[in-house]
């Protein structure tokens, strides 16, 4: 005989997961497919939820109770994602993704460790105004990179670029040349700046999958599904999964 049905309207609308009772503390990624693999990780793991591109597990890790959770490609559609699990109870973000290097020395499969991020995501600039800033919570910067280091991962951390075009376009991309920025992506800031004004701890950590990713589709070399990549997926899951148990175990 199989379970009744939940009541709809128990569950947020978009996300569908239920409206309490998730876990404090949270790894979202862009791949529902990632979200599976990184749940995989976990002990006790179940599906909660599989709606649009959110696929949402809960588990524990190492006796830590938490949720892995996909949210798709862009800012727009991540921070609903975001603000749907914040409405559930989660109080600890780590995003876990990929991006392309935009400082010299960060190879493919190092970790970036993002510090804070330019905000050019497409969606923070309608919510706030542009001189409010996208930044990490200090205690998961330390977190992640106390985890990578852990793991014997390369890392790096720095600003990263958030940005909402992949494909390129007319708009030239040297605009921050010189800036030192270590990465470039699509949804960092839009976690930074939503945890920020809901008071919530926010982090992230990509790896690298290409040098500046935009130049590299542009010339046709983009290629995420090389074995280097996902050689620092895999450190990059647990380094994720690890930094939110060490958030934990601080009381952070």
């Amino acid at each position: 005989m199989s379970a009744p049905a939940p009541d709809p309207h128990s569950l947020l609308p978009l996300s569908r997961v239920p409206r309490t009772g998730l876990p404090p503390r949270a790894v979202v990624v862009g791949d529902p497919a990632r979200a599976a693999a990184v749940a995989e990780l976990l002990d006790d793991a179940v599906e909660v939820s599989y709606s649009r591109e959110y696929r949402v597990f809960s588990g524990t890790w190492h006796g830590v109770p938490l949720v892995v959770a996909s949210h798709g490609i862009g800012g727009p559609g991540a921070i609903l994602l975001f603000q749907e699990l914040a409405d559930a109870g989660v109080q600890t973000f780590v995003r876990f993704g990929t991006a392309g290097a935009m400082r010299p020395g960060i190879g493919d499969g190092d970790l970036v460790v993002a510090e804070a991020a330019v905000r050019d995501d497409g969606v923070t600039g309608q919510l706030v105004p542009a001189e409010y800033p996208a930044v990490s919570a200090p205690e998961a910067v330390f977190a992640l990179t106390r985890a990578a280091r852990a793991a014997g991962a390369p890392h790096h951390r720095g600003i990263v670029w958030t940005r909402a075009a992949f494909q390129p376009g007319l708009i030239p991309l040297n605009q921050y040349d010189g800036a030192g920025l270590a990465a470039i992506e699509m949804e960092v800031s839009a976690l930074f700046v939503m945890a920020s004004l809901r008071g919530l701890v926010a982090g992230a950590v990509l790896v690298v999958d290409g040098v500046n990713a935009d130049d590299l589709v542009d010339e046709g070399g983009y290629d995420p599904h090389r074995e280097v990549v996902a050689e620092g997926v895999r450190r990059g899951s647990v380094v994720a999964l690890e930094a939110l148990r060490i958030l934990t175990e601080e009381q952070l």
